[in-house]
């Protein structure tokens, strides 16, 4: 028995040498039981790498779809970001050029004429269709007095006709008319020839929108697209106020004079804003 088991230990050292000796050597292509053993490793490690690339793949688009959620959302913050910033540009921007328009028109004045110009927010105007009346947000307290002119930077657009200390109603132009005792007509004449035109602009014609001048001299050089401005005439209209522009022009009453149909430079369209004028000479008068 003893020799059997060295008989069989000698054997398998045998066979390991050789198997040592057989792998060392200098082959240039392996055994058949070695293609074998590898292939077939080969082709069972497929079935679990096909499987774990896919399980893989699949957690790994999880992750991907998770990234452009949070991509998307970001979107989405940053469009509506982007959104309300634009829509608040926009505001500021028309407010600068607004403002810009506004500045430019006093400084052109103040040039013009020694007036202080007051800006006044418009809080509310009349649903009256037979008078348009409007409120402005300054009053006595800011010097704001009666029969103050008031306009805009287009052109005049009316009277100051009450006053309570921290508002005023304004009676806009288009309230014209010669047969009232309070608001009867505007002496004008045109910008450039201020000393060759002259007219009365007597009342509004609430069908056509425009005013009327009448008492033209027959021998006047008025003519359509003139600038109507006021001729500071009557101590009421300070002089050199833009009251719009020469549409037409027809002979008067007895074809001694003509009469002209003019139109407001003045849009009363979502007034906002307007200029309270503020006249030095007038002030200084009243004291």
């Amino acid at each position: 028995m003893r020799n059997k088991r060295m008989f069989m230990l000698m054997i398998g050292f045998i066979l390991f040498i050789a198997v040592i000796g057989f792998s060392l050597s200098d082959r240039k292509e392996s055994t058949w039981p070695e293609k074998f053993l590898n292939d077939s490793v080969v082709y069972v490690q497929q079935w679990f790498y096909k499987p774990a690339g896919y399980i893989a793949g699949f957690f790994e688009d999880i992750g991907n779809l998770r990234l452009i959620y949070e991509e998307n959302e970001q979107l989405r913050l940053t469009a509506a970001a982007y959104s309300r910033d634009k829509i608040k540009y926009n505001f500021v921007e028309k407010e600068n050029e607004r403002l810009t328009d506004a500045l430019s028109f006093t400084e052109r004045q103040k040039q013009m004429y020694n007036y202080t110009y007051l800006i006044a927010q418009v809080v509310s105007v009349s649903n009256d269709a037979n008078n348009r009346a409007m409120k402005i947000n300054l009053g006595s307290e800011s010097g704001i007095k009666p029969n103050m002119a008031v306009t805009t930077i287009d052109g005049l657009i009316g009277l100051i006709s009450s006053v309570t200390p921290f508002t005023a109603t304004v009676t806009p132009i288009t309230e014209l008319d010669e047969a009232s005792p309070t608001f009867n007509s505007i002496a004008a004449t045109i910008l450039g020839r201020e000393n060759e035109s002259f007219g009365i602009l007597s009342s509004y014609n609430k069908e056509t929108s425009r005013l009327v001048m009448t008492k033209i001299a027959e021998n006047d050089k008025m003519t359509v697209t003139d600038t109507v401005i006021t001729s500071g005439l009557g101590n009421v209209y300070p002089r050199g106020l833009v009251i719009g522009s020469v549409e037409s022009l027809q002979v008067g009453d007895f074809g001694l004079t003509y009469t002209a149909s003019v139109k407001l430079a003045a849009s009363f369209d979502h007034l906002t804003e307007v200029f309270v004028v503020k006249v030095p000479e007038l002030e200084d008068a009243g004291q």
